[in-house]
């Protein structure tokens, strides 16, 4: 009986060292996978198709609405990051390259279009005369269409930024994570 009992113990551990070694190659081989991914080099078409949504929804209350920008590669990323730090200008992000959405495709940044064409960033702004800041509307417009918005962020607040994570963080998306593996 205790030859019996010894015998189906080897054998279970037999059986569930092999789970896990195939377990474990399936996962390096996964890791691997991810890894070997290309970075994206354009908009998401779901934050592209969304950012049209924005402007033609803003349009329609009497908001001119300019996207200022959306994908960047990591080494715009970078010298965006040097600005105010070492380069002229002022510090406009705390992301270096690989740590921004817009590294991936999924954000974009907006600003409000003048009459004459130019562009400005004043967040009191209220040209369509409702008594409501644009901005502060355009932002509501991009959270209705599934943004999330840098203004509503609590340490640094980013007023022209919007960004859809998919669910995804930073660090999933330096992986090689994207949002396609969220639909499966």
């Amino acid at each position: 009986m205790k030859q019996a009992k010894i015998a189906f113990t080897i054998v279970f551990l037999l059986i569930l060292g092999s789970f896990l070694f195939i377990w474990i190659q399936r996962e390096i081989e996964f890791r691997e996978e991810l890894a070997s991914r290309p970075l994206p080099d354009s908009l998401h078409p779901i934050v592209e198709e969304k950012s049209r949504e924005l402007v033609e929804a803003a349009e329609e209350i009497g908001i001119n609405v300019v996207i200022t920008d959306g994908f960047r590669s990591f080494e715009e990323q970078d010298l965006l990051y040097k600005q105010g730090r070492s380069s002229d200008g002022n510090i406009v992000t705390y992301a270096e390259g690989g740590e921004s959405y817009h590294n991936y495709g999924l954000a974009i940044d907006f600003a409000l279009q003048l009459d004459d064409g130019s562009v400005v960033w004043d967040i009191e702004r209220d040209d369509n005369g409702n008594g409501e800041p644009d901005w502060f509307e355009v932002a509501e417009i991009g959270k209705n269409l599934g943004f999330d918005w840098g203004g509503d962020w609590n340490r640094f607040k980013d007023y022209p930024h919007l960004e859809m994570t998919f669910g995804l963080s930073i660090r999933e998306l330096q992986k090689g994570w994207r949002p396609e593996d969220t639909f499966e």
